[in-house]
């Protein structure tokens, strides 16, 4: 075949395929992978032997499959609305999707159809009247372009309660960056402008004003500098535990449960990270929200291996307006916050760094 003719099928086919794509397909997705996951949080909680329990954490539905075949529908007619809502699922669901190279080097599963779809964004949807739930998603994803995005939403929607629903969603975006006095500014500009345009809008079953005032909250009790409340409960024996009995330690706090993406990953780092810390000053505590039984189950088989407040109702990640898990705070010991984000290779550094600053004194 001639170059072309092989193009003109090429591109025929392309047309074909974007084509056949629709909203019921790509609804049916999600739901597809929605009740898999329904199904294996229901298996995790009836599992009651450790090897039980092993077997179905590492069974989690396959989000990169499920990324995939959404890509199918969607990737060739994201300039058409209905891809919206999604293109942010997929946005959500590919966040911390990580491809390992043949050279050992680590990258984003999926960076190129992410850029597609902030692409198609920028392009097509800044101001349609459909776009509230790409914010919501582009709030997760850390790449500066996304905030560019929301700000734009924000600055120029026609619709002024759009615009402050993507002010919220900036303010949230900033708070991944830093905390130094002018984005600490821009951040709440941001968050006046949702709470005077857009109060009631609901997201999710949570109104943009209750949003917008756990943020402010989080801005004054629960950013870089700021020492951390005290968390007062019990453990999975219910034995008391507090922050505040752990004092002059560096302190790693995970909210966390085994329904997680990439629960696993987290178990196992936080593992490798009690074990290699041992001995000093340092201590990692949990807050868990699974049922109190499976927590107690996992830490007498060994699987967890650190402290625990048991939180199945999500009262103490109430207290500290936990919106995502799993979600880290580095603490030092005067309980001062040096770290909050997302579980990896910060949190050990930012630790050890804390740990070698702790004078010999404080040890004994």
């Amino acid at each position: 075949m001639n170059c072309p003719s092989y193009l003109t099928v090429l591109f025929s086919l392309l047309i074909a395929s974007g084509s056949l794509a629709s909203p019921t397909d790509a609804l049916l997705v999600q739901k597809s992978y929605q009740l898999a996951l329904d199904k294996w949080a229901l298996d995790m909680r009836t599992a009651t032997t450790p090897a039980e329990r092993s077997k179905t954490l590492g069974s989690r539905p396959d989000a990169t499959a499920a990324a995939r075949k959404m890509w199918d529908q969607i990737g060739m007619s994201l300039g058409e609305e209905w891809t919206i809502e999604p293109a942010a699922w997929f946005l959500r669901t590919t966040q911390g999707l990580i491809t390992t190279n043949p050279n050992g080097s680590t990258a984003p599963t999926f960076a190129k159809e992410n850029d597609a779809i902030r692409k198609a964004v920028e392009t097509y949807h800044l101001n349609s009247g459909k776009v509230i739930p790409m914010c919501l998603a582009l709030v997760g994803n850390q790449d500066p372009r996304s905030l560019a995005i929301l700000e734009k939403i924000q600055a120029s929607h026609p619709d002024k309660k759009i615009q402050g629903v993507a002010a919220l969603c900036a303010a949230m975006q900033l708070k991944t960056i830093g905390d130094d006095p002018e984005l600490m500014k821009k951040r709440l500009t941001y968050l006046r402008k949702a709470i005077i345009q857009s109060s009631d809008i609901d997201l999710n079953g949570t109104t943009v004003a209750k949003i917008a005032e756990d943020e402010l909250y989080i801005i004054r009790y629960l950013t870089k500098g700021r020492v951390a409340p005290d968390l007062a409960g019990v453990d999975s024996a219910n034995r008391p535990l507090s922050l505040s009995a752990n004092k002059d330690k560096v302190i790693v706090l995970l909210f966390w449960s085994t329904s997680d993406p990439d629960a696993s990953r987290v178990i196992e780092i936080t593992a490798a990270m009690e074990k290699k810390f041992h001995g000093r000053p340092f201590t990692i505590i949990g807050v868990n929200h699974d049922p109190v039984e499976k927590l107690r189950a996992m830490q007498a088989e060994g699987t967890v291996t650190w402290q625990n407040f048991s939180d199945p109702e999500n009262k103490l990640a109430g207290d500290y307006r936990v919106g995502s898990w799993p979600l880290v705070y580095v603490l030092d010991g005067e309980r001062k916050i040096h770290y909050a984000g997302a579980p990896g290779s910060f949190v050990e550094l930012t630790a050890e760094a804390l740990i070698g600053e702790i004078k010999p004194a404080a040890t004994q």
